[in-house]
């Protein structure tokens, strides 16, 4: 079904713009706001259900907009709406002109299953800014990580910013959320080994077995992992530095720890 609104005062435009700016409606409802193509394909390939899709014919065709609703398992209502709306709605400066509304999933760590005996499993407590957020699932995307685990998220996960930065990972990514406790009861009901990157009695990175069941914590550039985690890690690892400073980005760092896991297992 396709239909045209030309105004910002129509009911589904409103919550489209509840959707973006507020986490409290996107908690309620259940939904949140896609943008872009790339990132919409992403999400119907990984298995989110897609209700709605807007386009602005100035910049995105009907056309291009159809390939969308093609790869899709379920009908999905289309919108044409004008640019003065899509622009107020967009997020990128250099846009694609389609916007869609996809279901939320849920990310509890306790209905998390998890589908490898021997998985690599990235940590990140209590996270909060979403460029940071997007970065590691960025590297997690790349390693292609059995599972990542945001442990006391600070940020809702399908803030638009997170989406934008993570470039889609956060749909190609096998995510699952829960209190520091919960998933620290989850790893060891399964007996996997915990390694956290902190400062506190650690060892070089290089020198640990990451071949068996393993994951790998980072927490914030700020404070670090919290007693709870670094009381309860099989090791605590660091990144030798020669410089003047003794931290880099999380993402950087948790990149260099996830790698040096793919390279012991073979890539």
């Amino acid at each position: 079904m396709q239909n045209q609104i030309q105004s910002h005062q129509n009911d589904k435009i409103k919550f489209l713009y509840q959707l973006k700016e507020k986490s409290r409606v996107r908690k309620r409802e259940k939904r949140f706001i896609i943008e872009g193509k790339r990132e919409i394909t992403l999400a119907l390939q990984g298995g989110y259900t897609i209700t709605q899709l807007y386009y602005c014919n100035s910049i995105c065709s009907h056309e291009e907009a159809s390939v969308l609703l093609s790869i899709s398992k379920n009908q999905i209502d289309l919108f044409e709406i004008s640019l003065e709306i899509y622009q107020k709605l967009a997020y990128r400066v250099t846009t694609e002109g389609v916007l869609a509304i996809a279901i939320s999933k849920d990310m509890d760590i306790n209905k998390f299953f998890l589908a490898t005996k021997n998985p690599l499993i990235l940590i990140a407590e209590a996270p909060e800014k979403p460029g940071n957020i997007g970065a590691l699932l960025r590297t997690a995307d790349a390693a292609q990580l059995d599972a990542v685990f945001i442990a006391n998220p600070k940020t809702d996960l399908y803030n638009p910013n997170i989406i934008r930065s993570s470039v889609g990972c956060i749909f190609t990514n096998t995510i699952a959320t829960g209190s520091s406790q919960d998933i620290i009861t989850f790893l060891q009901h399964k007996q996997i080994d915990i390694y956290g990157a902190a400062l506190q009695a650690s060892v070089d990175y290089h020198t640990q077995d990451y071949t068996k069941p393993t994951a790998i914590i980072v927490g914030t550039e700020a404070t670090g992992l919290s007693d709870l985690f670094i009381k309860n890690t099989s090791q605590n690892i660091k990144i030798p530095m020669s410089g003047v400073i003794d931290s880099m980005n999380v993402s950087v760092a948790a990149g260099i720890l996830i790698f040096e896991a793919k390279r012991q297992r073979g890539f």
